[in-house]
This record gives structure tokens, sequence and C-alpha cells, in this order.
């Protein structure tokens, strides 16, 4: 293992120091809003609750995204092995909110420590893993060290790296060498992933490109209700959905359904911002441009001549999906990278998005070469796809071959499990 002057500093500045540091930020985020007051004790490494008896698997995924990934994995874990326990980090006060509505029973969640290192010992103290697993890209420091020291099985996980994570860690290839070095195995989602790690100094005999968990995640829930209740208020009107958008791209959606309008004068536009935090602000954006709309978050429906509705909640895509069948997929119009397309390609919805999709450039190129998802660079674009996709026999088989593309995808998850498991074996029950 490469040895870092970088990591040494690092790990010396993680301990009175460090701890110091992370209690600022903790006060910064709570008045911020972006930490659970009734759960900030997690956050500095005291459990909320206590270890379960029996073995233990620790899933660290940084949000939203990389737990819901992990979902499926979790359930098809504790399917298979009953007296399994799994306990899933993150760092974000929504990724809690919807674990808490989504774990199976026999999982649970916490908060992660901040990397501190009295935070990490009190964690790792506590829950005693038989097997750590780190998720896509978020790789602190101290908490693998400290888990590293401790002898306790770890494995990277769905790993996914960007060209500018790359290139922030190119920086400190060496310590970057040394964390990767301490991982046993390293399941990638892609060639390009695989080339980072690679020239960050991980050993590719440990590593297996395998594709995204994203692939084999059970399709977003619905509540059948609501699903039922909802498709009876939009009747016969044509629907499309744009879904995580961003800001700056609201503006170019809008103006695509209101070129669409003019030969879908009944379209209904479902809008679903990527952070419902926004919902305000964009309530007020549709008000001054003119638009008639009503909101989720007030409690209205999708009205029957109203041309938009702000659908400014968390958790709820699986019914969107459901309700569309053509899906504009955002953070794809603005440099943000994209968002998964596998979620409206498992609910038979159509995919659209922009041309900004590095985080999942490889899922894109399937689906663009299956001739499931189609490119559009502009609100014109977009309006004249909409208008085309409508007709059902079009969309129809633009979902049927994105579909066959999210199937083959179950592998992936049967891969994971496959490793993990065989890792807990050899790892032993005894901790």
């Amino acid at each position: 293992m490469e040895r870092s002057l970088a990591l040494g500093l690092y790990r010396a500045w993680s301990g009175r120091a460090g701890q110091r540091f992370a209690e600022r930020k903790l006060r910064e985020r709570v008045a911020a809003g972006k930490e659970d007051p009734d759960r900030l004790d997690e956050r500095r490494g005291i459990a909320t609750c206590p270890r379960p008896d029996g073995p233990l698997i620790w899933f660290h995924a940084a949000s939203v995204g990389e737990s819901i990934a992990l979902l499926e994995l979790v359930r098809q874990l504790i399917d298979d092995r009953p007296e399994l326990r799994v306990l899933v980090t993150t760092g974000t006060v929504t990724s809690a909110g919807v674990m808490a509505d989504r774990l199976p029973d026999g999982a649970l969640h916490q908060y992660v420590p901040l990397d501190a290192r009295l935070f990490v010992t009190r964690f790792l103290d506590h829950w005693r893993p038989d097997v750590a697993v780190w998720t896509e890209s978020e790789l602190w420091p101290t908490l693998i060290c400290e888990t590293q020291a401790r002898a306790i099985p770890m494995l990277l996980l769905n790993a996914r790296m960007s060209k500018a994570s790359h290139d922030r860690w190119r920086f400190l290839r060496g310590m970057a060498h040394s964390l990767l070095g301490r991982f046993q195995r390293a399941l990638v989602q892609d060639d390009l992933t695989a080339i980072y790690l690679r020239r960050l100094g991980m050993d590719p005999d440990r590593m297996e490109v395998t594709g995204t968990l994203k692939e084999g995640a059970a399709a977003l829930p619905v509540d059948t209700r609501r699903l039922d209740s909802m498709r009876a208020e939009i009747g016969n009107r044509p629907v499309w959905i744009a879904a995580s958008t961003h800001d700056g791209e609201e503006l170019k959606v809008l103006e695509a359904h209101r070129i669409a309008m003019r030969t879908n004068p009944r379209l209904l536009l479902i809008l679903v911002p990527r952070h419902p935090d926004r919902g305000d602000d964009i309530a007020r954006r549709l008000h001054d441009d003119g638009w008639a709309f009503t909101r989720r978050t007030a409690g209205e429906g999708p009205e029957a001549e109203v041309p938009v509705y702000l659908a400014d909640t968390m958790g709820e895509l699986g019914l969107w999906y459901r309700l569309a069948p053509v899906s504009f997929v955002g953070g794809s119009l603005e440099p943000i990278g994209g968002h998964n397309p596998f979620e409206p390609a498992a609910l038979g919805s159509t995919i659209l998005h922009g041309p900004y999709v590095t985080n999942f450039v490889d899922i894109y190129q399937r689906l663009t070469q299956a001739r499931a998802a189609r490119l559009v660079a502009s609100p014109q674009a977009l309006a004249q796809a909409v208008d085309e996709l409508l007709a059902p026999d079009r969309a129809a088989a633009m979902a049927h071959a994105a579909w066959e593309v999210v199937s083959s995808g179950a592998d992936v998850t049967e891969r994971a499990k496959a490793v993990l498991l065989e890792t807990l074996d050899a790892a032993g029950t005894g901790r």
C-alpha cells in the first residue's frame, strides 16, 4: 500500500482540529436546514439505536440516488439470508426520509459521521460491521483508514467516477492510491471509471466492470389509490413529464410546452423539479410568465384546462412516470450531468434528454443505440419530440426498447449480491 504524505497530514488534522472543524460545519448546516437537529448526534458517531445481533453489512451511500440504487440489492440480501442485518448510512436529510420509507425489515438507516477521528471511531466501535461497502465515489479518508485498521473487509460497489472527480484526485494521487489500495474488490459501472481508478492507482486485478446497480433496481413504488385518482383527474388528456429539472431548465421546458400546445391545445405538462424546495420560486416564475397552473404541495390536482401541474414533492416520481408516456429527464439541458434514465424506462415511459449526460454517458449510449432514448438540444427539438411521441405506436416502440435494456441489468444486482455474500462468508461472523 503506497504511503502518502497528504494522507498522513489529513489523518493528523482529523483529530482535534478536524473535530472542531466538523462541529463548526454542523452548526452551519443546522442553520441552513441541511441537518436533522433531532439526529445530530449520529453525525458525531453517536448511534441512536442499538446494533442488532448477527452479521451486519454496512453500506455507505452519499445521497438519494446512490441509496435508492441499493434498495433491491438490500432486499435480496435479506431475503437470501434472513439472519443478516444491513446498515445504510447517508449524509442528507432527503435521503434519510427516503430510506425511512423504503428500507425493508432487517435494514436500518443512520447518518454517516463527519470525517473526524473521534466521530468515526465512535461509529465503528458501536456498529462493528462484518463487511463495509462504499458506493459510487464517496471516499472519506478517516472513515476508510479506521475501517481498514479494524480488519473489516471493504468493497467499492457501483463505483463511478466523473472526469471532474478524477481531475481533483489526480493532484492527490498518492492519497488516492493509498485509499483505493485498502479495498479488496471494486465493482465498477463502466469502462471509463475503470480507467480513472486505474490511473489513480487501483489494482486492475481487483476491479470488475459490471454495469450500474440502477439497471437492476426495482421499479419506483407508487400508491395505487393515488395513481387511480390521478388517472381519473387527467382523463384522456395527452400528458408528458419533465422530471428532475434544475434552474435554467424550466424556462426551456415551458417554451417547448408552449410550442407543443399549438398542435395539442389540451396537452398537460407535469413539472417535477429535482429539488422540491425550489417550488416557490418556480411557482412565482410560472405566475409571472402568465401560465395557469396547479400545485401538488397546495393539495391541488391537474385541473381540466390547466396546462401545467407543478409536482413539487419528493418521492412521487413512480407516480408521475406511470402517468406520462413521454418523459424528459432533467439535469441534461444545463451542464449538470443528467439523471437516472432507468427510472422512466422501467415504467414504460419514453426517454428524452439534453446533451449534458456525463453522469450516465454509458447508459445513455446504450439506450440511444437501442433507439430507446432521444437527444433534444433545444426547446424546439423537445417540442417536436413530444409531439411525435404522443402518437401511441411511436411511444410504445421506444418504451419497449428501453424496457429491454433495463431488463438486461438484473445480472448486475445478482453479481453484487454474490460478491458481498462471498466476502461475508470469508470474513466469518464472529465480530
